[in-house]
Order: C-alpha cells, then sequence, then structure tokens
C-alpha cells in the first residue's frame, strides 16, 4: 500500500495501482453525489473528465513532479474508459452502473414523491420541467422519467396529445397556467388569491373529497382554468 503515501518515487506499477484506486473511488463519488450533478453527460464521462482535469493541472503547474508519471496515470484512465465503454456495450449489469435505469416521477397523473427524491430533485424542478414541455396539467400525464442524463421524459395521455387547429370546428381555449394553492405540506397564500379563494375554502375541499387526509398530506395541489382543485400527496 506505499502508493497511497507520499514518495520521493512511483515505480510504474504503482502509478497503475494509483490509477485504478482513482479511477473506482471517482465512480462511487459520482454515483453518491446522483444523476442531477451529472447532467447531460454520462457517468462514465463524468469521471474521466475530472480525472484527466486534476491529473494534468498538477505537472503543469508543479515544477517538482514530472509528466512520466501523469503520462501512464492517463494512459490507464484512458485504457479503462474505453474498457467500460466495450462492457458497457455487451454486459447489462456493467451498463446500469454507469447508464442507470430511468426513475418514473408520474404515473398516470401522480406524482411519485419518493422517486422524486431519489432522484434528488425538487417539486419546483418538475414543475418547471412540465412547463418547458407544455404540460403543466399533471394529470394529463400518462408517466414521466428522470433520464440518466438529468432530463425529464414527459408523455401525456393519448386524450391529450397534441392536435391540430383544423382537427376540430371548435376554437381552441387559451391556455391557461395551473396555480399553485399548495406546496410541499404549505398554503400558498398568493395563488389563492390569484384565484379568489382563501384558506378556508381550500381545507373545506380537502376535507369534502378526502376526509381522512390533512395539509401535512399533500405534496402539490393546483387550480386549473375550470377552477377544479387537484391534489398530489406524498406516496
Amino acid at each position: 500500500m506505499d502508493f497511497f503515501s507520499s514518495q520521493e518515487s512511483l515505480t510504474a506499477m504503482q502509478w497503475i495501482l494509483r490509477a485504478l484506486v482513482g479511477f473506482a473511488f471517482f465512480v462511487i463519488i459520482a454515483k453518491l453525489m446522483g444523476q442531477r450533478s451529472i447532467s447531460q453527460i454520462g457517468l462514465l464521462d463524468f469521471v474521466i473528465v475530472l480525472l484527466i482535469g486534476n491529473i494534468i493541472a498538477h505537472p503543469l503547474s508543479d515544477e517538482g513532479l514530472g509528466l512520466e508519471g501523469s503520462m501512464i496515470t492517463m494512459s490507464v484512465i484512458l485504457f479503462l474508459y474505453l474498457l467500460g465503454v466495450v462492457l458497457s456495450l455487451y454486459f447489462p449489469g456493467i451498463r446500469k452502473i454507469f447508464i442507470p435505469s430511468p426513475i418514473p416521477l408520474i404515473e398516470n397523473g401522480i406524482i411519485l414523491s419518493k422517486n422524486l427524491k431519489k432522484a434528488r430533485i425538487s417539486i419546483d424542478v418538475l414543475m418547471a420541467e412540465l412547463r418547458k414541455n407544455k404540460a403543466a396539467d399533471i394529470k394529463k400525464v400518462s408517466v414521466a422519467f428522470w433520464e440518466p442524463g438529468g432530463t425529464i421524459s414527459i408523455f401525456l395521455n393519448a386524450e391529450h396529445q397534441a392536435l391540430t387547429p383544423t382537427t376540430y370546428a371548435n376554437t381552441p381555449k387559451p391556455f391557461q397556467l395551473p396555480k399553485t394553492v399548495v406546496k410541499e405540506k404549505k398554503i400558498d397564500y398568493k395563488g389563492l388569491e390569484q384565484i379568489g379563494k382563501d384558506e378556508k375554502w381550500l381545507l373545506n375541499k380537502l376535507h369534502k373529497e378526502y376526509q381522512h387526509l390533512e395539509l401535512n398530506d399533500i405534496l402539490l395541489a393546483t387550480v386549473d382554468e375550470n377552477n377544479k382543485l387537484n391534489f398530489f400527496f406524498y406516496s
């Protein structure tokens, strides 16, 4: 284990061992950070960017360090990267390490709160992504997935798929964004004020539709353009 500690010089094998340990360590760290930290690049690419950036920076800024060790280390890292890519193509078990399965966030109009925590995103991020995809009404969403690349894939129910205005004789109604009146157990009084309602109205609606549930059970509550109140509870 001498390669762990500070040395005046390291052998080629010790440099290789350092590279192997560093690669494994950064894979674990990246996994613990979660998919959101990786954003648009894959886990394997994220690890490589971190490693190579650090490896090449030190010998270029410290005259006491030679390039030989860093070149050996980068060569091993490159080999491990290419090996990881090839193995991911042929072995599903290894592929799941670097390309995890998408996480369902919404199913049949129901927010899966436990999976929000698993994906490490807040309800605000989910709502923002829904607005970007013109799917602000959660009840119309058949399924939404948090993808490994840090994006959300959204699929509407069949009856809410996009249609052209000429499909029907009726003129389409102007789109109105649903107003949020409860978010993560807290009442949004500004949202209630926008629709001309108060806390008493909200609680009466809740107890009328769900007699045994309280405000602390609500993950999100919205009011649509028809003044219909939609509740989404912690799963």
